[in-house]
């Protein structure tokens, strides 16, 4: 009995103690009542209350001094045909590669317009993301499953983005069709169904290997077990994208009504038709979070697995400018990556900093920096498009013409115009000819790059 009686009263005094360390920081009473009185006492309130729970709130925000005062004009203007459409997909990246390159083919063969087929280059890029996905997997396989960059790849395995890099490792390994000769499909258009199979297909057989790596088999074992695996892969692509071709005629009639007619391969059409070499564009970004002038590399950001990942020189907005600006001067398009979640209006087509006045609606404070709104994950580059044209003011752009691949109902007829404070706060990645590199880039790209972490902000971007 005594025992037990000093066996309570200790509880009771570690209850105590607990009590007594009770961390601080709960919502208590007397401050809900104090909060719920300073609201109730601005007699604003109810008036935006009733405007916000009745109204659009893009429409009450909408800053009408930028809209009266925005126009279309621009001082130099690259000639383009039609706008694209990736539709319900990720894949901005590979239309925005394409839309560089379209202008060229339609001067060449004088065509009134032309398209390349996104859905053929799709279909290899699921097919070498898949074992990329999976030979990352046995690389990783010793790794405990709550490993950062581990569950970084877990997160998107087969993903419909991608980078600039991608893209020429797939046009210089699988070339390119006209769009008519392997056209969209329904899954090609909404790829959410299609991608939820092949990640199941992908998680499945991770966990295999992962297994058999635990039970010790040989990496040859399990290079085998994922070689029979991507013929499932393979099947599932056929099924959703329809059989890619292997060679082709191209019969098309140009503005004259001149017959053009060619038999050919992927490869060979992509060498006719792309005089440009893709291998000599390099990547600069303005990675705010990093020190400037520096060779970088994402870890695990590659499509094809024997390709190196994604890298870049990390320089200021400005440089970008300098240099997209100089290339649109020469008559050529800029691929180019933007963060597209703030300050767009999609029925005029502006982007402009301060578009949507929340702050005075809201009178709140939400002014936060790019390097900050990066590393807080708030803001990365999660959408490519192409540079067609600037608008020149005391020598410098005041604003950018933008093609994007979202539809001519989307923005002015499917164009867009940036100004360049938002080029300033939310452009992230350029992409630019050697040519046009000053020796100072080409010098730090040489550089043997520093690797970032499959886990970091930039690699989120485009795996989705």
């Amino acid at each position: 009995m005594k025992k037990r009686l000093i066996f309570v009263v200790v509880l009771l005094s570690a209850g105590i103690i607990f009590a007594g360390t009770k961390p601080e920081g709960e919502l208590t009473w007397d401050f809900i009542r104090q909060v719920q009185k300073s609201v109730n006492a601005d007699a604003s309130v109810r008036a935006w209350t009733n405007a916000v729970t009745n109204s659009n709130v893009k429409q009450l925000t909408l800053n009408r001094e930028i809209v009266t005062g925005h126009n279309e004009t621009f001082s130099l203007r690259l000639k383009t045909e039609g706008i694209t459409n990736q539709k319900i997909s990720g894949r901005c990246w590979m239309f925005a590669g394409f839309n560089i390159l379209r202008p060229a083919v339609i001067k060449k063969y004088n065509l009134a317009e032309f398209e390349f087929s996104e859905n053929y280059l799709m279909f290899w890029d699921k097919f070498e993301k898949a074992n990329a996905f999976l030979e990352m997997m046995i690389e990783t396989a010793k790794r405990d499953i709550d490993d950062r960059e581990v569950q970084a790849l877990l997160t998107a395995p087969i993903p419909d983005g991608g980078w600039w890099n991608y893209y020429v490792a797939l046009m210089e390994k699988y070339g390119s069709v006209p769009k008519e000769m392997m056209p969209e499909t329904m899954n090609s258009e909404k790829t959410d169904y299609m991608n939820k199979t092949l990640d199941r297909l992908a998680c499945r057989v991770a966990v295999e290997l992962r297994a058999m790596s635990a039970q010790g088999k040989k990496i040859e074992e399990l290079r085998k077990y994922k070689d029979e695996s991507l013929k499932q892969f393979y099947r599932l692509l056929v099924i959703h994208l329809g059989n890619p071709p292997e060679q082709f005629i191209w019969r098309v009639k140009d503005k004259n009504e001149k017959l053009i007619e060619m038999t050919c391969t992927p490869q060979g059409f992509y060498k006719e038709t792309v005089a440009v070499d893709l291998k000599s564009y390099y990547t600069l970004c303005d990675y705010p979070a990093r020190p400037a002038n520096k060779h970088y590399s994402l870890n695990f950001s590659r499509n094809l697995y024997d390709q190196p990942d994604m890298d870049f020189v990390n320089v200021p907005a400005e440089r970008m400018k300098e240099l997209a600006f100089t290339m649109i001067q020469d008559s050529l398009p800029v691929y180019f990556a933007a963060d597209v979640s703030w300050d767009m209006d999609k029925d005029y087509g502006i982007m402009e900093e301060k578009l949507f006045d929340y702050e005075s609606l809201f009178n709140i404070d939400l002014k936060i920096g790019k390097k900050e709104r990066f590393q807080y994950r708030l803001s990365t580059p999660n959408h490519a498009m192409a540079f067609i044209g600037a608008d020149i003011q005391n020598g410098k752009p005041a604003k950018w013409l933008v093609e994007n691949s979202w539809g001519k109902d989307i923005g002015k007829d499917g164009l867009w115009t940036m100004y360049d404070k938002w080029f300033d706060e939310y452009v992230f990645v350029v992409i630019v000819p050697e040519k046009y590199l000053p020796e100072d880039l080409k010098v730090i790209l040489k550089t043997k790059p520093e690797s970032i972490p499959a886990w970091d902000t930039m690699r989120s971007a485009f795996t989705k």
